[in-house]
């Protein structure tokens, strides 16, 4: 049973680095983009109507970017997140390599890009759920704009985030340079990443990507 459920895990992540490699060379020129495929058999989270666009509340103004640190610990009070970040890579295929199924509690940053709290775009990415469980980013579909978000740094800063926007974007059709392209420009900016939509048995994968925007709003002592 071990050996079919590593597979069947395998066979998903397979499915999800092949869809990233498509879109890094849609949008190469900012940033590189990463996903996480993976489910139970039915879906769990991320449902296309959980996500939407509420009346926009009124937001801090961002701060100054940082200087270039690596994250160790993500918290995301509202969903009672307190994550390890760990740094990830390319993978053979020239995809970003997502932390492990078996470290489904583990944040994925991608170290060729931006820190988070410096300035530009850094890309996070966690799982939604494994083979038996919810995982890191079960619940990030249910954030909100002007929610917080804290990135504990190697420089012993942390980084505060305020949430500005949370999209479910549908896979097909997909517009790689909104949801990982900076939304103003000079601005240190999260994007946290994981599968949403509806799990599409035939192709063993979900059909939308959750994408949760972040600015940063102040550095906490």
């Amino acid at each position: 049973m071990a050996d079919t459920a590593r597979s069947s895990g395998t066979a998903r992540l397979v499915m999800g680095v092949t869809w990233v490699v498509l879109l890094l060379g849609l949008w190469l020129w900012g940033m590189k983009v990463t996903d996480v495929r993976q489910g139970m058999s039915a879906p769990t989270t991320g449902d296309m109507a959980a996500a939407g666009r509420p009346p926009l509340a009124e937001l801090p103004p961002a701060a100054r970017p940082l200087k270039g640190a690596a994250p160790q610990r993500i918290d995301i009070p509202d969903l009672g997140v307190q994550a390890p970040v760990v740094g990830r890579g390319l993978d053979a295929a020239g995809a970003i390599d997502p932390p492990p199924f078996d470290q489904a509690a583990v944040v994925g940053w991608y170290a060729g890009g931006a820190a988070p709290g410096a300035a530009g775009t850094a890309l996070m990415v966690g799982h939604v759920d494994t083979e038996t469980k919810p995982a890191v980013f079960y619940k990030l579909s249910t954030l909100k704009p002007g929610r917080t978000v804290r990135v504990v740094r190697a420089d012993g800063h942390v980084a505060e985030f305020t949430v500005d926007d949370v999209e479910v974007l549908p896979r097909d059709h997909f517009d790689a340079h909104r949801a990982y392209g900076p939304r103003q420009p000079g601005r240190a900016e999260l994007r946290l990443i994981t599968c949403g939509g509806t799990f599409d048995r035939a192709s063993r994968s979900y059909t939308a990507n959750v994408i949760v925007s972040a600015y940063l709003t102040g550095t906490p002592l």
